[in-house]
């Protein structure tokens, strides 16, 4: 039996507030809208109450703290930030008081999606395992002042907290790199083993590079190489082998005129393309061989031990 969870729950409004024990996210959907009072045969979904993250993963919701507070909506109800005003202020915010309860997106709100993130990061630090890539990269590319006045930071810790979650995606990204260098490794390895030498024309290869991604006619890039060539730090770390050599058979002139770079910045890129696919490269052969030499001291183990074997008989 799973571990029962403390959590509370809310309506839209805030209005109605319980408390629950519930040892999975389909037993708080059941039970919270039996609290609410919703009919039984009303479909609704749960999200964070204090920021909206809508929670459908039973493995994230088992992750979250006790104690945290669930927002349960029906198909038309959704998520708005809580709206704090105090006397001294009210008359400002009189105007936003009166909006309809579901006009909740950051232009009528005044408020950046940014800003949920800092706040959940400012009540636990540790929440960045659960953060999207998506995210992370969205607090990466927030202003450092702004970020500092929301976490109530010096400019100094913010600037360290973003490093922080740049590190956080850059070893993501290593982590998906190594995973897709250990597929290249095995298919080669099959390749090997079953002989075929006959090249592959079935366009299996092509499915695999757009992965159903829209590609640009222009440049011929999909548009996340685009958005990742474009990135902060070290973009080469996180494309893929059949992109980095596009970059690479590219040239100079070209990439110039995709990305619309000067030439120094250009061929600093692209001399980290050559070197990080010269690296993976380097990685594949060496496991290669390490492979093929471990096959060849495999097969010379049983000659050794027969000519072991004819030595004692002859004696």
């Amino acid at each position: 039996m799973s571990e029962l969870k403390p959590c509370k729950v809310c309506n839209f409004t805030r209005q109605q507030s319980y408390g629950l024990v519930v040892p999975s996210l389909d037993q708080l959907k059941i039970k919270g809208s039996e609290s609410l009072g919703f009919s039984p045969s009303t479909s609704v979904s749960v999200v964070l109450e204090d920021d909206g993250t809508i929670v459908e993963d039973e493995a994230y919701f088992l992750c979250l703290p006790t104690n945290t507070k669930f927002m349960l909506l029906h198909e038309k109800e959704t998520w708005a930030p809580l709206r704090r005003i105090d006397g001294g202020t009210a008359w400002m915010t009189r105007e936003s008081v009166n909006l309809e309860s579901d006009a909740v997106d950051s232009s009528v709100s005044g408020i950046e999606p940014w800003f949920y993130l800092a706040q959940q990061l400012k009540k636990d630090l540790a929440s960045i395992i659960l953060m999207s890539e998506a995210e992370l990269q969205t607090l990466v590319d927030v202003p450092c002042l702004e970020l500092a006045s929301a976490l109530g930071f010096p400019e100094r810790k913010a600037l360290n907290l973003q490093d922080t979650l740049q590190r956080v995606l850059d070893r993501r990204e290593e982590e998906r790199q190594s995973k897709e260098l250990l597929q290249l490794y095995l298919k080669a390895v099959e390749r090997e083993d079953s002989q075929e030498a006959e090249p592959r024309n079935d366009g299996s290869g092509d499915g695999d590079v757009t992965d159903g991604l829209v590609v640009d006619s222009a440049s011929g890039f999909m548009s996340r190489t685009l958005m990742v060539l474009k990135g902060k730090t070290s973009p080469e770390t996180r494309l893929s082998n059949e992109e980095l050599q596009m970059v690479v058979n590219k040239g100079a002139r070209a990439m110039e005129q995709v990305l619309g770079w000067d030439s120094e910045r250009t061929l600093v890129l692209l001399q980290a393309c050559e070197e990080q696919l010269s690296r993976r490269l380097q990685q594949v052969q060496a496991m290669q061989y390490l492979r093929s030499h471990t096959q060849e001291q495999a097969s010379t183990q049983p000659s050794d031990k027969s000519q072991a074997t004819q030595a004692k008989r002859s004696k």
